[in-house]
């Protein structure tokens, strides 16, 4: 394989979640490595080794995604140890708690804004910074269906995925006409950890999500073939979209 044959680095943020481990494992089968941040250490090295036992190269990384200097460094290191990031899955979210607005914790708004949004954010302007130079690249953006539709005491979550969107829709603007693609996917209801912990939070809010036309929860990997699918070549003409993933919640 000549260089101009390799495949692309992968680096996947809040890798050792459910849906990022989804994101990992499908990219791993496309890339020549993957790269693992969360804050959980010992969860980023758990999805790290089923990458490798899968035949695949990984490296784990622990970091704050709302951090600049953390961010900075990983992508620095992801970069030295394994090669040029190629495919970029900004994927790292806290879901809050479930409050109505007028109750909601000022400290938990400010710390979802910060991971959610600023952490995207910074993700962005860092490996933008270095796609640009070398004019290709692919980056997928985890949102919600919160981007596109409010949820009763979500006020938090709702409002940092709606700046998801808007950082897509931006970028992709910014590197249009380029060979560097920014979209966003949608999931809805999820099975996985976050779901779990706000329909635990709110009952009424788990029958609501349940009534919006999806007629079970999704998959991880549901998401994850999608996030893979954006990040292909058979994308190739897919640049600023926000493509859903909710079985249909959202249609009605």
């Amino acid at each position: 394989m000549t260089a101009t044959d390799r495949r692309p680095v992968a680096l996947v943020t809040g890798g050792g979640g459910d849906i990022g481990r989804a994101i990992a494992l499908r990219l791993a089968r496309m890339s020549d490595a993957v790269a693992i941040v969360d804050r959980d250490e010992a969860a980023a090295n758990a999805v790290a080794r089923l990458v490798e036992d899968g035949g695949g190269k990984a490296l784990a990384i622990s970091a704050d995604v709302a951090s600049a200097r953390d961010t900075a460094a990983f992508i620095e290191t992801v970069e030295a140890r394994l090669g040029p990031i190629g495919i970029f899955a900004n994927n790292a979210g806290i879901e809050g708690v479930v409050a109505p607005l007028h109750q909601y914790p000022d400290d938990t708004f400010d710390r979802v804004l910060q991971v959610n949004v600023k952490g995207v954010f910074l993700g962005l302007k860092h490996v933008l910074a270095r796609m640009i130079p070398r004019g290709a690249g692919t980056i997928v953006n985890t949102a919600s269906t919160s981007a596109i539709r409010g949820r009763a005491g979500l006020a938090g979550y709702v409002a940092s995925k709606h700046a998801v969107l808007g950082l897509t829709r931006t970028a992709a603007l910014e590197v249009g006409g380029t060979k560097i693609r920014v979209n966003a996917v949608l999931p809805g209801p999820i099975e996985s950890r976050m779901i779990r912990e706000l329909e635990g939070q709110s009952r009424d809010n788990a029958v609501a999500l349940r009534r919006n036309g999806a007629a079970a929860h999704g998959r991880p990997q549901d998401v994850a073939n999608i996030v893979a699918f954006l990040a292909s070549d058979e994308a190739a003409h897919v640049n600023g979209a926000a493509w859903v993933v909710d079985g249909g919640m959202t249609v009605a």
